[in-house]
């Protein structure tokens, strides 16, 4: 696998990461950064480029500059309109990656159109039971604040439910992915309602 280029690097770490402060508790640097790190381990057993993988990575959730909805448009859009990336990519290299961050999201209609869109959404899917949690009332505490500790509850419960559960709309691109198995200790969890209360009160206000 080439090398990882040190200049590419360089430049994300100053100029792209650094956006990621400005985001919500649950997408902030140390989520960019899993992501990152997951995409190039997954990236070692593929036969793609480390360069596109790394930037796919650290561009995927640039466009919450401009709200969630729509978030992974706008960060394809960033990406095919930031004439840095053409000092280390082709015009179709830039496309497949704009591609990419636009298919990561969980609940795209559609399968990923590259195997660098399928990468990208199996790292922003690493699967934690407790940190998947703790986002869940993280990213409800930040949005909806006017709720009340069992609104907050009943909502996690729902997004845990709909996302994760057995037949949520959560798709693994990869089935040997470490994700597989956490994902199963997942729904496990979301299934034992006592455990899930436990949880929740564990982190809400943490």
């Amino acid at each position: 696998m080439k090398a990882l280029s040190k200049d590419l690097q360089a430049y994300i770490e100053e100029a792209i990461i650094p956006r990621y402060d400005h985001f919500d508790k649950a997408h902030q640097r140390d989520h960019v950064e899993m992501v990152i790190r997951q995409s190039m381990e997954i990236a070692e057993h593929q036969d793609v480029d480390v360069n596109m993988v790394y930037a796919i990575a650290a561009y995927h959730d640039t466009g919450l500059c401009e709200g969630r909805e729509l978030h992974h448009q706008v960060s394809a859009h960033i990406i095919q309109t930031d004439d840095h990336l053409k000092k280390w990519f082709t015009e179709a290299q830039i496309r497949t990656m704009a591609e990419a961050a636009e298919d990561h999201r969980a609940s795209a209609e559609h399968a990923p159109r590259s195997i660098y869109g399928r990468i990208v959404a199996e790292a922003d899917r690493y699967i934690d039971p407790v940190t998947i949690v703790l986002r869940t009332i993280q990213y409800g505490m930040d949005h909806y604040p006017e709720l009340s500790r069992e609104q907050h509850y009943e909502r996690m419960v729902s997004h845990l439910k709909e996302k994760y559960g057995r037949g949520g709309y959560l798709k693994l691109w990869f089935e040997d992915s470490p994700n597989a198995a956490r994902l199963e200790q997942l729904r496990k969890i979301i299934d034992d309602e006592p455990h899930l209360s436990q949880l929740f009160d564990d982190y809400f206000r943490a």
